[in-house]
């Protein structure tokens, strides 16, 4: 079974993904968040694998980080989601918001990521609310309940804007948890959290 691969990326779309590795050239999907941060075609990419096997066909699927990988692995033990579903759901919200969103039974902001209905997002919450992925929160140095639904709220509307403005979004995601970490409670205005972003991704 293939967990890792190594070479050059030759093709990149936002479907599907091509990394030359000793000769032999690897078709894998990967969520937006990864390939937002792939680096250019022809250098190289090293990618964590998750090998999906059916009777009539190998699917690889493809992670930058582990965090993401894992969060694969998870979803795919809810029943009814696939790894294509997965790929969606990881690619349509950033790792704290899901945890989040879980953690706090939120159906109203799962059924807001494309390809999951009101009875999807309930088995996401029914099947892991109270298992691995709230404990990947602490792992991964994240709080799944200490974030306050309006500066969720905020940091997703932000997300969106800066996403649209052509900025990476995982960049932007660790760019926003810093602004609002510095930013105190009261000033923590849309207006201001994305004056403050701008100010750092422009540097």
């Amino acid at each position: 079974m293939i967990a890792r691969i190594d070479g050059l990326l030759i093709e990149k779309t936002p479907a599907c993904i091509i990394v030359e590795a000793m000769g032999i050239g690897y078709e894998i999907i990967v969520p937006l968040t990864t390939f937002y941060e792939l680096p250019e075609i022809n250098q190289k990419v090293v990618l964590k694998i998750h090998t999906h096997i059916r009777e009539d066909a190998m699917t690889l699927f493809g992670f930058l980080t582990q965090k993401e990988k894992d969060v694969f692995q998870l979803l795919i033990t809810v029943t009814g989601i696939g790894p294509k579903l997965a790929i969606n759901i990881i690619s349509g919200t950033d790792f704290s918001d899901l945890v989040s969103s879980i953690a706090h039974g939120d159906l109203d902001r799962l059924v807001r990521i494309p390809g999951v209905g009101r009875k999807t997002a309930e088995r996401i919450i029914f099947d892991l609310r109270d298992k691995k992925i709230i404990g990947l929160s602490t792992e991964w140095g994240e709080e799944a309940s200490g974030v306050s639904e309006d500066t969720r709220l905020i940091k997703e509307d932000a997300l969106s804007a800066l996403v649209n403005l052509g900025y990476k979004q995982q960049r932007i995601s660790d760019v926003l948890d810093q602004v609002l970490r510095d930013t105190e409670a009261e000033n923590a205005s849309l207006d201001i959290i994305l004056k403050k972003s701008l100010k750092i991704l422009a540097k």
